[in-house]
């Protein structure tokens, strides 16, 4: 809660032509309350949310195998979206997509950023939707179709967590305020307001992103503009495209906000995972939109 009032209080001082919402959620050990709640809310009322960030233990560096370390952080993200139909699946297992939902892509973006602004900081991608059978207030929005991630630290010690404050045979146990490193909670709550800066002065990720090429030497993505009354900030689209077993993307192309179709010459189609971002005057970029229902931002 505190990082979310700081980066709260940080990015008050701007404004973007999209909204950032600061939240906190209880009831997470009851099962995952607040988060149920506020994602049913969201769906009520209609909110086009294009990315969840749930912060959940950013403050401890000293794990409880020995490791101390402040230069790591870790972001989780489920693979496939839980909100697949039987016919969305099938056309996945032809054409790929098992990672690059949309929480997978918004997980590549929290990286990406971190790349980008946070010296001294390197986020551990997880191809997982939580810590081993565990989970966190993200995963009621996922259900519900949004795009969410957990970004949180490397190195935990269970000790502190779910354990009434207390010593015995020497070992410490409780949530105690000597257990924060300051330093390092104000590293990712940097993260975190970057992540949210980038993705609200950025337009919104492109819809109905598609893709042709099979028995073909060369790729083709479509996608719908982009409503510039809603994006009076879209600069243009740029194609991206990776290794099939790359975790970030590798390669991308530049195009104008006119643009709606691009082939990719002698690019095929069998050896690569592309995606289309849209891009703002400012450079700032929407994550990555996958081709075809795998990877939609729509729902």
């Amino acid at each position: 809660m505190a990082g979310a009032i700081e980066a709260a209080r940080i990015l008050s001082k701007y404004q973007f032509p999209s909204s950032i919402i600061y939240t906190g959620l209880s009831g997470e050990e009851q099962g995952l309350l607040g988060g149920k709640i506020l994602a049913d809310y969201a769906i009520a009322n209609e909110w086009d949310i294009k990315g969840v960030l749930n912060n959940d233990m950013i403050g401890n560096i000293k794990g409880i195998n020995g490791v101390i370390n402040n230069t790591t952080a870790r972001v989780f993200s489920e693979g496939t979206r839980f909100v697949e139909t039987k016919q969305e699946a099938r056309i996945r297992r032809f054409t790929g997509g098992e990672v690059d939902s949309q929480s997978r892509n918004l997980a590549r973006y929290v990286d990406l950023m971190a790349d980008l602004y946070i010296p001294n900081l390197d986020v551990m991608m997880i191809y997982r939707l939580d810590r081993f059978g565990r989970g966190g207030h993200h995963r009621p929005f996922n259900e519900a179709g949004f795009p969410g991630v957990r970004i949180m630290e490397t190195n935990e010690n269970y000790f502190m967590q779910h354990e009434d404050v207390r010593e015995e045979d020497g070992i410490k146990y409780g949530d105690t305020i000597d257990g924060v490193d300051f330093d390092y909670a104000a590293k990712l709550t940097n993260l975190n307001a970057v992540i949210m800066a980038s993705m609200a002065w950025a337009p919104a990720p492109p819809a109905n992103v598609q893709i042709q090429g099979a028995i073909r030497p060369s790729t083709t993505l479509s996608w719908e503009a982009l409503n510039p009354r809603k994006n009076p900030q879209l600069a243009g689209y740029k194609i991206y495209w990776r290794l099939t077993d790359s975790n970030q993307w590798l390669w991308s192309k530049f195009l104008p906000s006119d643009t709606v179709e691009h082939t990719l010459e002698n690019v095929v189609i069998d050896n690569y995972y592309f995606g289309v971002a849209a891009v703002s005057i400012n450079g700032f970029e929407s994550p990555v939109v996958f081709p075809g229902p795998a990877g939609s931002f729509g729902e």
